[in-house]
């Protein structure tokens, strides 16, 4: 699951108990990076209230696809393979749309003010000290509010915080993955190998 202890469920904090419960009921099951965060769950609660506070400001597909732009720059199996289903669940793009955009964005298929999005995310995500003015009036070309463009770097920095965490504990991805194509899952997974079992 991860190379951090386990916390048994007897011995969970008041808190991480909370978050397990409402996980379970959410999703079925207690995802692996919250069993990793079950050591601090204060921190999972604070990520989820600015990560709330972020997505509160673009609508799904914007936020989904500079995420995926971000957690390719930063090679997060666990996020990509997350953040791809949930744009399969909430229908924004199809199986193939979504294998397309992890093979190469930029001839999926998006528009060009999305390619331009994206390739930003991962400039943040990769090296942000190289983002110039140049950058920024780019996408103001594509229509881009300058509250717009903050957005779309918090998205891509908060994306750091959180993918980092997990693959710096080796947190898995959730074997409720396993129901993507396995096509989709092999292009997915971008670091860390997903081997979900039979």
């Amino acid at each position: 699951m991860a190379f951090i202890r386990e916390i048994p469920r007897g011995e969970l904090s008041d808190k991480a108990r909370e978050l397990y419960e409402t996980n379970e009921a959410q999703l079925g099951y207690v995802p692996n990076y919250l069993k990793a965060f079950a050591h601090r769950p204060e921190v999972l609660s604070a990520w989820g209230q600015l990560l709330g506070a972020i997505r509160g400001n673009m609508d799904q597909r914007r936020y989904e696809l500079a995420t995926l732009a971000a957690a390719g720059a930063l090679r997060s199996t666990y996020c990509m393979l997350a953040h791809s289903t949930a744009l399969l669940r909430s229908r924004i793009f199809t199986e193939a749309e979504v294998g397309a955009i992890a093979r190469d964005y930029r001839t999926a298929g998006l528009t060009p003010a999305e390619v331009a999005m994206m390739g930003f995310a991962e400039k943040v995500t990769r090296e942000a000290h190289t983002v110039t003015a140049a950058d920024l009036d780019e996408l103001r070309r594509h229509g881009f509010a300058d509250a717009e463009i903050l957005d779309v770097v918090l998205a891509a920095a908060a994306r750091c915080f959180f993918s980092k965490t997990l693959d710096g504990v080796g947190a898995e991805a959730d074997s409720a993955f396993a129901s993507l194509d396995v096509g989709l899952r092999a292009l997915l997974a971008k670091g860390r190998p997903y081997n979900p079992g039979p």
